[in-house]
């Protein structure tokens, strides 16, 4: 039995994968800075502000998963919340990429996340692929210092899959339930213009991508983790609202309130632009979920109906 080691287990994306994997038949270890009795997998400690880490979480494990990082829109942009998002990925990172040197442990991949805000926070007709270059703004300096661990694992001549990931798309929290919220409540609007893209992905298919990435010895480098079709934030919202049977009767929301209320982090929800699965598609990864309609529907149309009036 193969044992997989998850940072960033605990949260949405690391639940469902930690779910899939047992029942593929891994074991599944997590990295935590918590006492190991909270949880259901066999659970280890570390502290990445401390550089520190249970030495058997890298002695054990056959494949490490790197999905740990504060979340980017939970809080206002300040200054001290910037560097916690930076170094919530880049000390976990760099603590994961020197524990496997230091145990000299030939793991058999490394699969870190990373994030379709490597291409930068601009809205544009251009579809960014993996072979662009990093943005200079906040999000894409952010992508590229947290890449660089996994850039560095596999010199050490371990297979490593970086996936750029876009917006998930789940049932249980995560960014769809904070997008419909007015909508449900019958206040549903686009933001600024609109016109700005949203890549996204079902969840589904991001926990296929990364069954791949870990079972797959040909995937190597870098992939985007998005959906191969494009939708813009007003096509989104609408959407969503005609799968509600909810009407859509408020203005868009002016780009500047969304700044007022928002700071820098407004650039999150009032910029995007298109960007590629084909090399995903290429790779053999079937979607689940290739049309928005169709991953709205499974989402939403189950809903309880507390949860939708």
């Amino acid at each position: 039995m193969s044992t997989v080691l998850i940072s960033g287990g605990t949260g949405l994306v690391g639940q469902q994968l930690a779910a899939a994997l047992t029942e593929r038949g891994y074991e599944v270890m997590l990295l935590s800075r918590k006492d190991a009795s909270d949880f259901t997998y066999s659970t280890y400690q570390w502290n990445p502000d401390e550089q520190e880490i249970a030495h058997d979480a890298i002695a054990r494990a056959d494949y490490v998963v790197h999905l740990a990082g504060v979340n980017i829109s939970e809080k206002k942009w300040t200054d001290a919340r910037k560097r916690e998002i930076v170094e919530s990925r880049v000390k976990s990172g760099k603590l994961l990429m020197d524990s496997i040197r230091k145990n000299n442990k030939k793991i058999n991949a490394f699969i870190s996340a990373s994030a379709v805000g490597y291409y930068g926070a601009e809205t544009s007709e251009k579809i960014f692929s993996e072979t662009d270059y990093p943005a200079s703004d906040f999000l894409g300096s952010t992508c590229e210092a947290w890449e660089k661990p996994a850039g560095a694992i596999s010199k050490q001549g371990i297979r490593s899959v970086i996936l750029r990931i876009g917006v998930v798309l789940a049932r249980e929290g995560g960014a769809l339930q904070k997008m419909i919220s007015p909508i449900k409540y019958g206040v549903g609007s686009a933001l600024g213009d609109g016109k700005q893209y949203i890549p996204w992905i079902h969840v589904d298919d991001l926990i296929g991508i990364l069954l791949k990435s870990i079972e797959d010895e040909q995937m190597k480098g870098v992939y985007n983790a998005v959906a191969p079709e494009s939708t813009t934030n007003e096509s989104f919202t609408k959407l969503a609202a005609d799968i509600l049977k909810k009407p859509m009767l408020m203005p868009k929301v002016p780009a500047f309130v969304l700044r007022l209320a928002l700071g820098e982090m407004a650039a999150i929800v009032l910029k995007g632009s298109r960007v590629s699965a084909e090399k995903i598609a290429q790779a053999g990864y079937k979607f689940i979920h290739p049309e928005l309609k169709t991953a709205l529907q499974d989402l939403l149309l189950d809903l309880p109906p507390e949860e939708v009036n």
